[in-house]
């Protein structure tokens, strides 16, 4: 049971994967209309449930990832006490540039669905860059430790399992249907907080597949290639892009 995993990268996960889910909460209540009021009972309840999720989410992927050759190899290394602060160094501006990259993409392929979309052309929802901010940690630990670490991991030690490269690590076309599926179900995942805003069709499905599809198709390459911290650097940096930096660009024009 010891050395199933790394248990002490699995509690430093778990615990910033439930402090990112309180971060988020602002953000959340800001899209909708509703007033709910946070009490107390409510953040421990959503803690609580946080808790349970990313525990299992965080246990399961650095278990199966260990046996593939992902996780989070810079993180390891400081816990182990090897110097790895000059890997981060390697990764973090590409990471960044990469995240950035994503986030005007995403911008540049939301004109034309929003052009199809009347509600979207007349939202007037605008959430403070601060709330962005805030919800920018969710994206970026919360989600990848979810969709990389956990089910990139996941799909690919099944195709693992089924046939081998012959390095001992799981064939690059199961890693790629890896990538694309949790890709498009992180696009999937995005439709409930859609739902509040705009009615879901076909249109609006496609929008949420295609827009987020291109942020986790990148994010998982990232995670394949260099580990979940690049990953995590990526989708933070993308998500300031969406939720602070042009939130706060359009402020000034309205």
């Amino acid at each position: 049971m010891k050395n199933l995993i790394n248990w002490k990268l699995f509690f430093i996960l778990v615990i910033a994967c439930v402090i990112a889910s309180l971060l988020v909460i602002p953000y959340s209540l800001a899209l909708t209309s509703a007033e709910i009021e946070l009490t107390p009972l409510i953040l421990i309840a959503s803690a609580a449930q946080s808790l349970v999720l990313f525990a299992i989410a965080t246990f399961f992927g650095l278990f199966i990832s260990k046996r593939i050759g992902m996780g989070l190899p810079i993180l390891e290394g400081v816990l182990q006490r090897e110097n790895e602060f000059k890997e981060f160094k390697l990764i973090l501006l590409p990471s960044v540039s990469l995240g950035v990259l994503a986030g005007v993409l995403i911008l540049v392929l939301s004109y034309p669905f929003n052009k199809l979309i009347p509600e979207f052309q007349d939202m007037k929802i605008l959430v403070p860059a601060w709330k962005g901010f805030l919800a920018s940690f969710y994206g970026g630990i919360a989600e990848e430790v979810l969709l990389r670490l956990f089910l990139v991991s996941l799909i690919a030690w099944i195709f693992y399992k089924i046939k081998k490269s012959k390095d001992g690590t799981p064939p690059i076309f199961g890693i790629w249907i890896a990538i694309i599926l949790s890709a498009i179900i992180f696009g999937l995942g995005h439709l409930p907080a859609t739902a509040q805003i705009v009615e879901l069709n076909t249109i609006v499905v496609l929008r949420a597949i295609v827009l987020n599809g291109v942020g986790g198709i990148i994010f998982g390459w990232l995670y394949w290639k260099k580990g979940l911290e690049a990953a995590i650097i990526a989708h933070f940096s993308t998500d300031i892009v969406l939720h602070v930096i042009t939130p706060f660009i359009i402020s000034l024009f309205i």
